[in-house]
């Protein structure tokens, strides 16, 4: 009786343990947009609202799990371009998730534009989950710019983050606005990209810790690298694109360790 119960056991807690790999290795897709900045394309304000509505609704469409959007969320940051954003943002039917851009809290950020952005859209650093994966958005400008009280601080929560992470076993996806680099991992620095001693310490703690993806935004321009077995991608844009292809964003599909994107145009009507 003792023995039979022992395998009833034994079977019950493998199967449990089945079910609880299976669902931590759940497939799922997300959506990544890059610069909404509203206010930035050629064709004008309002035009940069429709199009970040029609991202809006081809997305609900495909129903992600969740969408991140890579910084610049507003051209000029003030109360009425933030509202706009947020009422066309409101119309998402899964979580948004946002890092700040330059656009949004300035070339180097300060007490006031840290602030403003922290008590108007929310935070500009935070961690999620979603089945099996981590999530770390970063706020780069403290990377691109030595911000006094903030930097040391945001450095040592990622850090520590990303490393925690690493610890759980997790696939790590970090989201930013700054690429890393355009062109290659030891190129000079420059407007569009990380220092370069910034740029080779997170290449190297990326790689210690499991990052498998770097998701940006701020090139205007279709930015795909990969370093090791990291993907690195800056895609296209809903305000301006600078490489003159469609307005879109970019779909990913997570299944178990496996991470594929794809370009999805906006539709006609708003894609010129």
């Amino acid at each position: 009786m003792i023995s039979q119960f022992r395998n009833y056991l034994f079977l019950a807690l493998f199967v449990f343990g089945i079910s609880c790999a299976e669902k931590k290795q759940q497939a799922f897709s997300f959506a990544q947009i890059c610069d909404t900045q509203l206010g930035f394309g050629t064709d004008g304000y309002e035009h940069d609202m429709v199009k970040f509505q029609q991202a809006v609704e081809q997305i609900n469409e495909l129903n992600p799990d969740f969408v991140v959007i890579c910084g610049d969320l507003v051209n000029t940051a003030n109360d009425s371009s933030y509202s706009d954003f947020k009422a066309v943002m409101a119309g998402f039917h899964m979580p948004c998730y946002l890092a700040p851009g330059n656009h949004d809290i300035g070339n180097t950020p300060n007490d006031t534009t840290l602030a403003y952005y922290r008590n108007t859209i929310g935070k500009d650093y935070f961690e999620f989950e979603n089945k099996g994966y981590s999530f770390i958005v970063t706020n780069t400008l403290l990377w691109k710019a030595d911000v006094e009280n903030e930097s040391e601080k945001h450095d040592s929560w990622f850090k520590e983050t990303l490393k925690n992470k690493s610890l759980k076993k997790h696939p790590v996806v970090v989201i930013g606005h700054y690429p890393l680099f355009i062109n290659a991992p030891d190129e000079k620095d420059e407007y569009f990209n990380l220092p370069l001693v910034k740029r080779q310490e997170l290449l190297d703690l990326f790689q210690q810790n499991n990052v498998v993806a770097y998701l940006s935004g701020h090139t205007h321009q279709l930015t795909i690298n990969q370093y090791e077995n990291i993907q690195l991608v800056s895609g296209e844009t809903t305000s301006n694109n600078f490489d003159k292809r469609p307005f879109g964003f970019r779909l990913w599909q997570v299944e178990q360790d496996t991470l594929t994107q794809q370009f999805v145009p906006l539709q006609a009507a708003v894609a010129n």
